[in-house]
């Protein structure tokens, strides 16, 4: 199946090359950005050299619908509503990275501070976390966001069982630099992340809606999360712990029970014995979860692990994509992590 990519420069975009590179039903046939017009791809990240030596081409959407057979936008939000819409208009097959179709308009709006998609394009996306979303015949992909993608895995089975207070939710997530995207920021400048600790946009990450909105298909009594973000000293990768207080006490073996039934055909998404860590999961597909229950507060502590730019960004994305066309959901995924 030949793709293009729209967004090629960036994190996602580069990680997208990598992926589908792998992919033995995918050929990439274009790629796309707003710079480096005619540059190739190689010249500019020489580590791709004699695996994507393509040239850059800017945006051009008829150009692109006669090449290709889908399109990945790995572009900030805000720029991709706008460049969605000629493919949705020709029916033609997209994923879009970004989170400008994730919500509706109101709420898009209220915290991204960006102007939103019309509610007409916006009908026709479907928000996709993998593991929960039915995409047989499904052509236009709202791909979830990398915090969102490790709290709802880690919480879901949770809400699917009734097991817990939902009024005691709370998740404290932590995340690798690339989540930040390329632009630079003094949030990013080496100097103040380099041994630092940072806690930002607290109560007011634009992840916060989303993760609401897919956790009320599976409990619709649930109303708020307290929801944290900070920034870790690392290139990738995304730890969210999550507490919340059981309805009754559980058993470890009941609550590693109610994991596994949830996840037993999902191959991505590993329960672990032991708390996870970052390590376990960098460079792969994988989302890693395990957990333990303190008696004494009846309080549950849930963590969740994944690469931020893959299973949170471009590695879903490719998940989708062969959900959507009816291919083994694990082709071209199956990267080991890099432990060391």
């Amino acid at each position: 199946m030949k793709v293009s990519i729209v967004g090629v420069t960036g994190y996602s975009g580069l990680e997208l090359v990598r992926l589908l590179n792998n992919h033995k039903n995918a050929e990439i046939v274009s790629i796309h950005a707003s710079k480096d017009i005619g540059s190739s791809l190689s010249d500019i990240y020489p580590y791709l050299k004699g695996i994507c030596d393509l040239k850059i081409d800017a945006v051009d959407s008829q150009s692109i619908m006669e090449k290709a057979d889908l399109v990945f936008l790995a572009t900030p939000s805000g720029v991709a509503k706008d460049l969605a819409c000629d493919f949705v208009a020709a029916d033609f097959p997209l994923i879009d990275l970004s989170g400008d179709h994730r919500l509706p308009a109101s709420l898009y709006e209220r915290w991204y501070q960006k102007t939103a998609q019309t509610d007409s394009v916006l009908a026709r996306f479907t928000y996709a976390l993998s593991e929960y979303t039915d995409l047989k015949g499904k052509r236009f992909i709202a791909n979830p966001g990398c915090y969102a993608t490790a709290a709802e895995l880690a919480l879901i089975p949770l809400l699917k069982a009734q097991a817990i207070d939902l009024t005691s939710i709370i998740v404290d997530a932590k995340s690798g630099l690339t989540g930040a995207g390329k632009a630079l920021s003094a949030s990013s400048h080496f100097v103040n992340v380099h041994d630092n600790y940072v806690t930002y946009k607290l109560n007011r990450h634009q992840h916060i809606p989303e993760i609401v909105q897919e956790l009320q298909l599976f409990d619709s009594q649930l109303q708020h999360i307290q929801f944290s973000t900070s920034l870790l000293p690392v290139n990738r990768g995304i730890m969210a712990t999550c507490y919340v207080k059981l309805k009754q006490p559980l058993s470890h073996e009941a609550i590693t029970a109610l994991y596994q039934d949830c996840y037993a055909d999902k191959f991505f998404v590993r329960i672990q014995q032991e708390l996870p860590e970052l390590h376990n999961v960098i460079g792969s597909n994988f989302a890693d979860i395990g957990f333990a229950y303190n008696p004494p507060t009846n309080v549950l502590t849930v963590v969740s692990v994944i690469d931020n730019l893959i299973k949170g960004a471009a590695g879903q994305a490719v998940q989708n994509f062969n959900l959507m066309c009816g291919f083994d959901e694990k082709t071209g995924l199956l990267a080991v992590p890099s432990y060391l």
